[in-house]
């Protein structure tokens, strides 16, 4: 674990969703406000506000994929390595899976998620 990690991690308890949480622990990176990155993520929280989408940690990885290596042309391959680290690590990418609504058992804690999330996107964006 990274210090962005438990920053991220401490984000997320302090009023931020996951999403949010994440791109707010790479606001350095990116000479973009952390209240700029907070107004991104805000819809993403929750699975996209239902639990039925994708994961709002592994959303916001996505998104800084995108801030941190488009040039003109989709980023489809690294998006794709971040999607199966993260699912590799955290069992599932949808959030109702990730939370067990419907089998009663959690597959990852948000904490969690935010984690891998910020490590996948140090392995393949910020290495």
């Amino acid at each position: 674990m990274t210090d962005r990690t438990e920053k991220a991690v401490a984000y997320k308890h302090n009023g931020n969703n996951c999403c949010q949480a994440v791109l707010m622990a790479f606001a350095d990176e990116l000479d973009i406000s952390p209240d700029v990155l907070r107004q991104m993520g805000a819809a993403f929280g929750g699975g996209m506000g239902c639990m039925e989408g994708t994961c709002g940690a592994l959303c916001a990885a996505e998104m800084l994929l995108g801030l941190k290596q488009f040039q003109g042309r989709p980023v489809l391959g690294t998006a794709r390595q971040i999607h199966q680290d993260f699912t590799q690590k955290s069992g599932a990418s949808i959030c109702k899976d990730l939370k067990g609504i419907e089998t009663g058992t959690v597959l990852c804690s948000c904490d969690d998620c935010v984690r891998n999330a910020v490590e996948s996107a140090e392995k393949y964006i910020f290495n």
